[in-house]
């Protein structure tokens, strides 16, 4: 198998294990003893609040659609470029599985790298295989030059890719050259969220809280002893105490569900006494919900995405716009310039070309105030029919590309004249 062909099968399955996210170390130091599967992207996404805003974010990029502008003319080109981007990045992918899988590497890794695949001859990109963060280490030399040490994910072997044939997208960075991925930042967040879960399953498999308890003022120290007056053991030699053979007794005649309800007779001086402490008394629902606002937190995401916190549609629309604003538009950049920078030509670029994502994909769910921008831009001359067309993927109409402008309004020092020329009089 090809190193190319390796990894597009490592792009189509599940996320290897991570290292750099939450440690086998840390997790030790927390006291939990975890596999070096489960240290990783696996152990984190079995919380549901970080599972859904990987989910959240990354199905956010993989539905936008590049294209490219001439940011001196604002007039789109077309390039061949956009046929990568668009329709085919390479033979194994859909362009949206190739979004989601590099931003999905991004906030777990902290570092998500397409390799540019080119024409020996024309140079011109000819695919884009997204390779998983952990394959892949950025190195500077001496000069400042990056290169990508990339692994074989089957032979092992390394080999080097120059800065022009990888597109590097980064998390939060320290140094501007490798990502620090989101869970390895929130990894106490993610810790302490994980063992109250592990807790709550505990709780919930032992059958929650114990429904009573036994009391006697005999004395039960000791072993329990068959009618010959030998020690019970069980089967693995261990001997059987008074107290662990007056439960199993209790439990035999009294658990389950075909000995509900039967009529229980205490001998002994053994009294019954019901236990009543809920699971809402240990403030589990609450710290869960502190949980969860703290990993939206470190996401960026609102928490009305996770179905949490209050429900509200207008406080829910202004949520989305400060998502789309604050959250997503400085991911859509970062990916812009990366691929301005390596997907074009240096004339191109120096042309003035740009590649842009186009982020009112994320913005069609309110269409009265979409409708009423569109509105008011082409009241004031600002877009065309066919511009809002565009924005909207439909197609171009005929004289759609006039622009209007209203006469109501005109400049305060020609107002007077045509008001007196409207009213037919003459100027005082």
């Amino acid at each position: 198998m090809s190193i190319k062909d390796g990894l597009r099968a490592v792009a189509r399955s599940p996320s290897r294990p991570m290292t750099n996210a939450i440690t086998v170390e840390t997790l030790a130091a927390a006291g939990h003893t975890v596999t070096g599967e489960e240290a990783g992207e696996t152990y984190a996404r079995k919380l549901s609040a970080v599972d859904r805003c990987i989910e959240i974010l990354s199905d956010s990029m993989a539905k936008l659609p590049t294209y490219c502008v001439d940011r001196v003319s604002r007039e789109r080109v077309e390039l061949p470029i956009l046929t990568l981007l668009n329709v085919r990045p390479n033979e194994a992918m859909t362009p949206a599985v190739r979004k989601k899988l590099l931003e999905s590497s991004r906030l777990t890794q902290g570092n998500a790298y397409d390799w540019v695949i080119r024409d020996p001859y024309t140079a011109e990109v000819r695919e884009l295989i997204p390779i998983p963060g952990h394959l892949v280490q950025p190195v500077r030399d001496i000069m400042g030059h990056v290169y990508y040490r990339v692994t074989n994910p089957y032979s092992g072997e390394a080999f080097v890719l120059s800065g022009p044939d990888i597109c590097h997208y980064r998390g939060a960075t320290r140094d501007g050259l490798t990502g620090m991925g989101v869970l390895r930042r929130a990894s106490e967040v993610i810790m302490a969220s994980r063992a109250r879960q592990q807790h709550d399953l505990s709780y919930y498999e032992h059958g929650g809280q114990p429904s009573g308890v036994l009391r006697t003022d005999a004395d039960l120290r000791g072993y329990a002893k068959d009618e010959s007056g030998a020690v019970l053991r069980r089967a693995d030699g261990s001997a059987v105490t008074l107290k662990d053979r007056l439960r199993e007794e209790w439990e035999r005649v009294h658990a389950g569900p075909t000995n509900a309800n039967r009529l229980a007779i205490l001998d002994c001086g053994l009294e019954y006494k019901a236990v009543s402490v809920s699971n809402r008394d240990a403030q589990f629902i609450e710290s869960q919900e502190v949980a969860i606002r703290d990993i939206a937190r470190y996401f960026g995401v609102p928490l009305y995405k996770l179905q949490e916190g209050k429900q509200s549609y207008n406080s829910n629309e202004q949520n989305a716009i400060e998502y789309v604003v604050g959250t997503l538009h400085p991911i859509v950049t970062q990916y812009e310039e990366e691929q301005t920078y390596r997907l074009l030509f240096s004339d191109q670029v120096a042309s003035g070309l740009e590649l842009r994502i186009n982020m009112m994909a994320e913005l069609r769910g309110d269409n009265a105030a979409r409708s009423a921008w569109y509105k008011n831009m082409r009241e004031i001359g600002v877009f065309s029919v066919n511009d809002i067309n565009r924005l909207e993927d439909l197609p171009d109409v005929e004289g759609g590309d006039e622009r209007l402008a209203s006469l109501n309004y005109v400049p305060l020092s020609l107002w007077r004249d045509l008001s007196v020329n409207r009213n037919g009089g003459e100027r005082q």
